[in-house]
């Protein structure tokens, strides 16, 4: 019998924090050997630099290790403000509950991710709540074949991430807390109290209570906009700090963010990035005039009612440079306005009207100063019909 030759692994869309910076985070571990909470895998202020970068300075190794570049500049992950980083990292090493609030596509998923990551080198004990998530996702499950064939034991017991957390010592995530029901959630409240799960099926055998190692701990996200779907229970709301992540208040660091994202996606499609900065420049400034209320010029514009987030614009930038790869006998200006109207009256149809303000306020002005960008935009407005 001819043996057969193990396939390559397969190719993913998108590797995990963990996998993706692997180079930086074995570069921190050896670079920064300070004092480190039980359990961390970095120094906190190593996990600041990870999350952060090193603003262009190359770090040097105390000394050489084997596989390790001498030097090492640390990209930066996140855009906003290092303070917010500082006090999340903090909030972890006192083994506290993290909550990160925010309006959606404000990369708190991005952030729970990058500080899982460095903190205890995985991302992935996570829980995305949902209306349908059940208390066995914070707590426990059976695995019913061997759960009928041996009754409750410790092997038919199946661990859910937060109970894996627990027993290994990491960081879980909870996505979108809020989306749970009030009485799922109610969950962590004994875990985050108590730091211990009790498995009353198992009370004659040691193994009826879990204990949390060191290090263990909690960090969630939830949308401001989702506020009232599920309100959290004063309880739980104690056992976490709030932190809010803001939109990104620099408008060249969001271009410069939209860009490294769209260019990362077009990739990922196979293709090379074609769109104009000019064009990328127009994008950030509709996403960013729309989402305050008021132009860069200082003139007033109707928000719509749908979040103009730095995650949508980023999707209509890889949008745009797919259609410049792929679909190349066309103007990519061209589908700009079609783009952003299907952004803009996702959620209320009344701001297709804003959006049309918009195109006669400041799109019309900019056109008028004599502008060939936004003279053309507004050449474009009859698409928004």
């Amino acid at each position: 019998m001819t043996a057969t030759a193990p396939s390559a692994p397969a190719a993913r869309q998108v590797l995990p924090a963990e996998e993706r910076y692997a180079d930086e985070l074995a570069f921190l571990a050896a670079h920064d050997t300070g004092p480190r909470p039980p359990g961390w895998a970095l120094t906190p202020q190593a996990v600041v630099t990870f999350v952060c970068g090193s603003d262009g300075t190359e770090l040097a190794l105390p000394k050489r290790r084997a596989g390790l570049p001498a030097k090492l500049a640390i990209a930066p992950k996140f855009v906003g403000e290092r303070a917010l980083v500082e006090r999340c990292v903090v909030t972890l090493a006192g083994e506290r509950g993290l909550l990160l609030t925010g309006e959606p596509g404000t990369a708190k998923s991005m952030l729970s991710e990058l500080l899982a990551a460095a903190v205890c080198g995985t991302s992935s004990l996570t829980v995305q709540g949902t209306a349908g998530t059940t208390e066995d996702a914070f707590r426990y499950g059976w695995n019913y074949a061997l759960l009928l064939a041996q009754g409750p034991t410790p092997q038919a017991l199946v661990d859910s991430p937060v109970l894996s957390a627990m027993r290994t010592g990491r960081v879980v995530r909870v996505e979108e807390i809020t989306r749970c029901l009030p009485e799922v959630q109610d969950a962590l409240v004994s875990i985050l109290s108590d730091r211990r799960v009790s498995v009353p099926e198992l009370t004659a055998t040691e193994d009826a209570v879990v204990s949390a190692a060191p290090g263990f701990t909690v960090i969630a996200t939830a949308n401001l906009r989702d506020r009232g779907v599920s309100e959290m229970s004063a309880a739980l709301k104690r056992r976490f700090n709030f932190e809010t992540v803001a939109p990104i208040a620099d408008a060249d660091a969001e271009a410069t963010l939209i860009r490294r994202q769209a260019v990362a996606a077009v990739q990922r499609a196979g293709a090379a990035f074609g769109v104009d900065d000019a064009v990328l420049d127009a994008l950030v400034t509709v996403f960013r005039d729309l989402r305050s209320g008021r132009s860069a010029e200082g003139w007033d514009v109707e928000r719509p009612g749908t979040v103009m987030s730095t995650a949508e614009a980023v999707q209509v930038a890889a949008s745009l440079g797919v259609a410049a790869a792929y679909l190349p006998d066309g103007d990519v200006l061209d589908l700009l306005p079609g783009h952003l109207l299907g952004v803009v009256r996702k959620d209320d149809p009344a701001d297709h009207g804003r959006l049309l303000g918009y195109w006669d306020g400041p799109v019309r002005r900019r056109a008028e100063d004599g502008s060939a960008m936004w003279r053309r935009l507004w050449d474009l407005r009859g698409s928004l019909r």
